[in-house]
């Protein structure tokens, strides 16, 4: 267990390491509880760095024996690593280490998985596998030696020899030990080839548990559609001459880069069209994507330390969503990308876990794989594209790779090559890295003698730690749309710089209606008086997609806001102008079934508390319940016409046409529900032949109250199958009456197949409880104390995992003071129990204070 109470590591005091690495030669002997690591590693001093004494992270490690230069050696070993003279020259530091993975529970390290060898080393788990300068910045050539009675073993890199009981591999690219990565156990591969544009043929396996074969094919595609794209809009080629998956059931995040040897949580890599839905098909083709696509941002070119972590992840995410948008529908991806960053990085941004894209500390660096890091930090590298435009990107990325290529990098580094290669001065735009929080845009309007201004001011409200903040460059996609709905001037990105700024359009006949941020072409909130009439206009008329569904998701919201408030009546204009949009057959069906969809129960809780007023949770949610219903009665025709229409026959292919088919006649079969009691649902879960389809019966039948019968038999059914088993302990909770959402999550924790050792299976019970925000913050607490005893039982077995999930409790101050008191309660009993870890300590500390 680490130290409770470190001390916070800080950007600024940020040093070069005293010594460097040029090789790294590991031999493993496994044995479940008692693995031999031997590790002989080549040191340099560092030029121009004062010469140190050697200090190697190591945590958890039982040292048989150390040398340097052959010679015997008695090191200081504290928890924290091991420390000892050296010389003033190159010199060979070797040790011999036990370690227990099967004890390892954390899953960080050398861990046990059904048997199966792993590891997971970033972001800093090598250290509990050998003694080793940890940090990202020391970079080396790896050669593995596997020894075991594992028929298969897999490490980085190129494999070099075999033998009974053995295998030896070799990584030529030097990297940071967090890209180390070994597997060995009973595992069989699915394998292709691919030829790069050099001509490099390359070995390409996807290995997983006997019996799980025909679930990679999916998987494998998705590979070598990434492989393509990579090289057709990056021009980055694969360099290795083998590429390894491998499928993991009990793994704490989606999936790993290590080079040539990419690890994956199994929900990431494994489908078929009876255990996976089309959102996974598509959430499975992006991570592969992603995790590639770090061959070149994250692994050739890595982080010069933690605090850079936005600079591997932000543009990978990035990378990924431009290969999904041309995989797929590009305004449906927007749309949706959209949809998580305001539900996740927002919310982030409003509460005390606030932290810029590139924090200036940390206490605990798992604890900074966010929202913000990834998903805003893809935010930024999108505006930067639109302020130098395609070409000035692709320039600038070339010259930061061709730069370099082999080095651990800064986000200065990156912005200098943008800099460099397009003329631009990004001092200011630079600010969007070190300021947390986001912008608000207020927007105000005059029109005078065919002259039409926007007047723009900029506000950034404080954020823990940043009290003041400063103008930041925002680029504001803008549009204006006549009377009649034509657009009179088309899409021009504005570049404000200032706090007040205004732009004029000079020629118009008319007054027009704005269509403002267009593409979301910057993570900001506009602020802009308007009405139900325009929004339906724009939902009408608007030539941006994103901005026409934005329109209708603002309609929706202001009618939800008034039912909240006063128990108005559902706004008829919505009503009307939703309606028209779902009849709207030029529309794709992917983009109407998101039309379709409600603002969520935590956006509405923000944007009161937003407002100065105090969120009922269980008020939203009746809400949200009474205008579903009142949408199910206005359109009835056209729900049952349109549910018929989008009925797929052809034989199931997870792409973006039959996907986006079913997830209208999904969102349709919703509101049908409500009318017919789920005779039309349990029609569709009798015939369904894929699990989109048998996945969204049962919801529907679940949320109607007839599905008790219907959700034993899916559980007989499929309780062989860990992920779809994954599927039903969540869909149980999500679609609970929240008076019941607790008490039902409760319950599946007591079930025979719940268990606190898999992350999947404790993010299905915990998360989807945490996901329902009218069920959690019910007021009774009982979501709470169940919370509080699951991370109390979590975070002695895994730190990681119980820290991420006490974001459950980052709202709280949004609450009345009853609910405030109650989670403070737990919060504090959490923080007093015996051995907590640092991880939920520093989490825990930050919401509670912050």
């Amino acid at each position: 267990m680490k130290d409770a109470s470190p001390q916070p590591v800080y950007l600024a005091d940020y040093t070069p390491p005293p010594f460097l690495v040029d090789a790294v030669h590991l031999t493993f002997r496994l044995h479940p509880e008692k693995t031999r690591v031997l590790s002989r590693i080549e040191f340099r001093p560092t030029p121009g760095v004062p010469a140190s004494r050697l200090f190697l992270h190591g945590e958890n490690l039982h040292l048989i024996d150390a040398k340097i230069d052959g010679t015997a050696i008695t090191p200081e070993i504290t928890d924290e690593g091991l420390t000892t003279d050296a010389p003033d020259a190159p010199f060979t530091f070797e040790a011999e280490v036990e370690i227990d993975p099967a004890a390892n529970t954390a899953l960080e390290g050398l861990y046990l998985s059904n048997g199966m060898f792993c590891t997971q080393c970033e972001a800093e788990g090598f250290r509990k596998i050998t003694y080793y300068p940890d940090r990202p910045d020391v970079m080396g050539v790896f050669t593995v030696r596997i020894e075991g009675d594992q028929p298969v073993m897999l490490s980085n890199g190129n494999p070099v020899a075999r033998g009974d009981g053995w295998a030896e591999w070799h990584d030529p690219w030097p990297k940071p030990a967090y890209l180390f990565a070994l597997v060995a156990g009973d595992l069989v591969a699915q394998s292709d080839r691919f030829t790069t544009r050099s001509g490099r043929e390359v070995d390409l396996n996807i290995w997983v548990r006997p019996g799980d074969e025909d679930k990679c094919a999916f998987g494998m595609a998705a590979l070598r559609k990434s492989m393509t794209w990579d090289e057709e809009v990056y021009g980055r080629e694969y360099d290795l001459d083998i590429f390894n998956i491998v499928a993991v059931d009990d793994f704490n995040m989606g999936a790993m880069e290590n080079k040539g040897l990419n690890i994956f949580n199994s929900s990431c890599v494994l489908s078929t069209s009876e255990t996976a839905t089309d959102d996974n098909f598509e959430r499975i083709e992006a991570i592969i994507a992603h995790e590639y696509f770090h061959n070149w941002t994250g692994n050739r070119i890595t982080c010069r330390d933690w605090f850079q972590l936005c600079l591997k992840e932000g543009l990978t995410v990035f990378r990924d969503a431009e290969f999904t948008a041309d995989m797929r529908s590009a305004p449906v991806k927007r749309i949706s990308d959209v949809i998580a960053l305001r539900a996740r990085q927002f919310r982030e941004d409003a509460g005390p876990l606030a932290h810029p894209v590139r924090p200036e500390s940390f206490i605990e660096i798992n604890n900074f794989y966010t929202a913000t890091v990834y998903e805003k930090g893809a935010e930024l590298i999108g505006m930067l594209k639109r302020l130098v435009g395609d070409e000035g990107y692709a320039r600038a990325v070339d010259l930061y790779f061709t730069r370099h290529d082999g080095q651990a990098c800064t986000i200065e580094d990156w912005l200098a090559a943008f800099e460099d290669a397009t003329g631009r001065d990004l001092a200011q735009f630079k600010r969007w890295y070190s300021e947390a929080g986001t912008p608000r845009l207020r927007v105000t309007e005059s029109f005078n003698n065919s002259t039409y201004t926007l007047h723009f001011e900029q506000e950034t409200p404080p954020t823990p730690g940043q009290p003041e903040k400063h103008p930041r460059v925002i680029p504001i996609a803008v549009g204006l749309l006549g009377p009649n709905g034509d657009e009179v001037v088309p899409t021009r990105v504005l570049e404000m710089t200032g706090t007040r700024q205004s732009f004029s359009f000079d020629g118009l006949a008319a007054r027009p209606v704005p269509s403002i941020l267009r593409d979301f072409s910057a993570p900001v909130i506009v602020e802009r008086e308007t009405t139900n009439a325009e929004r339906a206009f724009l939902l009408a008329h608007d030539t941006d997609p994103f901005n026409k569904w934005e329109a209708g998701r603002a309609l929706a919201r202001e009618t939800l806001l008034a039912m909240i408030r006063d128990g108005a009546a559902p706004d008829p204009a919505y009503l009307d102008a939703v309606h028209t949009m779902l009849r709207d057959d030029t529309l794709d069906p992917a983009f109407r079934a998101l039309a379709l969809g409600l603002p969520g129960e935590d956006e509405l809780a923000q944007t009161l508390f937003g407002l100065g007023e105090t969120p009922d949770p269980q008020a939203i949610w009746e809400a949200r319940e009474a205008l579903d219903i009142t949408r199910a009665d206005a359109m009835q025709g056209t729900l049952d016409a349109l549910y018929a229409a989008h009925q797929v026959t052809a034989p199931y292919r997870p792409d973006p046409d039959q996907a986006g088919a079913r997830a209208l006649a999904n969102a349709v079969l919703g509101l049908i529900t409500r009318r017919d009691g789920g005779a039309r649902a349990l029609a569709q879960y009798d015939a369904a032949d894929n699990m989109t389809l048998q996945l969204a019966a049962l919801g529907c039948l679940l949320r109607a109250g007839k599905g008790a019968d219907v959700s034993d038999a899916f559980y007989r059914q499929w309780r062989h199958d860990r992920l779809v088993l994954d599927k039903w302990f969540g869909l149980q909770i999500l679609s609970a009456d929240p008076a019941e959402a607790a008490e039902t999550a409760a319950r599946l924790t007591e079930h025979p197949d719940f268990t606190l050792r898999n992350p999947n299976r404790f993010r299905a019970v915990l998360g989807a409880l945490a996901a329902v925000p009218a069920g959690f913050h019910h007021a009774s607490g009982r979501g709470y104390r169940l919370m509080a005893d699951m991370l109390i039982a979590l975070d002695p077995l895994n730190p990681q995992t119980a820290a991420r999930m006490c974001a459950a409790f980052e709202t709280w101050r949004r609450y009345d003071p009853a609910r405030q008191e109650m989670i403070r309660t737990q919060i504090d009993r959490i923080l007093a129990a015996p051995g907590a870890s640092r991880d939920t300590i520093e989490m825990l500390g930050r919401i509670r204070d912050g």
